[in-house]
């Protein structure tokens, strides 16, 4: 048995499909379908079901390979250990991070970052919560950036932030001779919101106790997966929109004249960065944290975790 072999046989339940597998470890189909039958037979057990497509373990063979996934995990922690005797970093650190927060945070991060760090491979992908989890768990991401809190035993959560929401309103609607809202000010409002999906729109749900005007004409006609669109949408189409604070830090004029901060106490999210349990890179990801830190505003490291509302994600 080889770490090499356990490699091969997580890429395959990753991928459900030998070609796809080999491809991401960069192998030909045979070579690594060979080395799964060398593990198979020295085993004594089939791992996958060959029959059935995509191919699926087998009942021994899904134990076979969570325990592959620790032992992998363990067996990186060794070039943790290096990393922390020479004092360098390097290698990669894929990060999933969730839509209403990637474009606003991670250009200036990125940028300090890969400066400061050049031997580090810095791999992004923006996913839902649900996704970032579930690539988490399987071993595709060493770290998230999302919404919490989860519900989720095998995730750990590290609060970074407190992010304010804001209300981006209309010229048309009454609420733009507002000065201040109230989360009840948009209850008769026609609301955009983001598609399924994306924790933000419970969020806003939450926020505006919206789920009793599900009857009100005109109420939902859209939704979309981007922060943007939705501001779109209110400047051509009138109603409200809420948006995260760091959406707009480069807002113009003419648009900061259409937003609209609540009264105390402001509906806030918490932005936290989850690993699982006995994630690695652990020197990557608290640079990473650090250098988040450092980017955001003041103002925003200061909120309390008990002045975070309760939100159904």
């Amino acid at each position: 048995m080889t770490l090499v072999q356990l490699e091969y046989i997580v890429a395959v339940d990753t991928y459900r499909s030998f070609v796809a597998a080999a491809e991401k470890c960069f192998v030909t189909q045979p070579t690594l379908s060979m080395q799964i039958q060398k593990l198979e037979e020295s085993l004594g057990v089939k791992i996958f079901d060959r029959s059935r497509q995509p191919v699926v373990p087998t009942e021994v063979g899904l134990k076979i390979i969570e325990q592959a996934r620790t032992v992998l995990i363990e067996s990186q922690k060794i070039n943790e250990i290096l990393q922390v005797k020479k004092g360098e970093l390097e290698g990669e650190l894929r990060v999933g991070v969730i839509p209403t927060v990637a474009p606003y945070l991670l250009p200036d991060v990125i940028t300090v970052f890969l400066k400061k760090y050049p031997k580090v491979k810095l791999q992004i992908w923006e996913y839902t919560t649900e996704r970032i989890v579930h690539e988490l768990k399987q071993g595709s991401l060493d770290c998230g950036i999302l919404s919490t809190p989860l519900s989720e035993s095998s995730i750990v959560e590290t609060p970074i932030f407190y992010e304010t929401f804001v209300a981006y309103v209309s010229e048309k609607s009454a609420l733009y001779q507002k000065k201040s809202l109230s989360t009840e000010d948009i209850g008769e409002e026609k609301l955009w919101l983001l598609n399924e999906g994306h924790c933000m729109r419970g969020q806003v749900l939450n926020i505006c106790n919206y789920k009793h005007n599900y009857g009100l004409e005109g109420t939902f006609e859209y939704n979309t997966g981007s922060v943007e669109t939705l501001k779109r949408m209110v400047d051509i189409n009138s109603g409200v929109t809420i948006l995260p604070e760091m959406s707009i830090r480069n807002y113009n004029e003419d648009e900061i004249a259409h937003v609209r901060y609540f009264k105390s106490p402001e509906p806030v999210r918490e932005i936290s960065v989850v690993t699982t349990q006995n994630f690695v890179k652990k020197q990557a990801v608290h640079t990473l944290i650090k250098e988040i830190l450092d980017i955001i505003p003041e103002r925003f490291k200061s909120k309390k975790k008990k002045e975070v509302m309760g939100f159904d994600l």
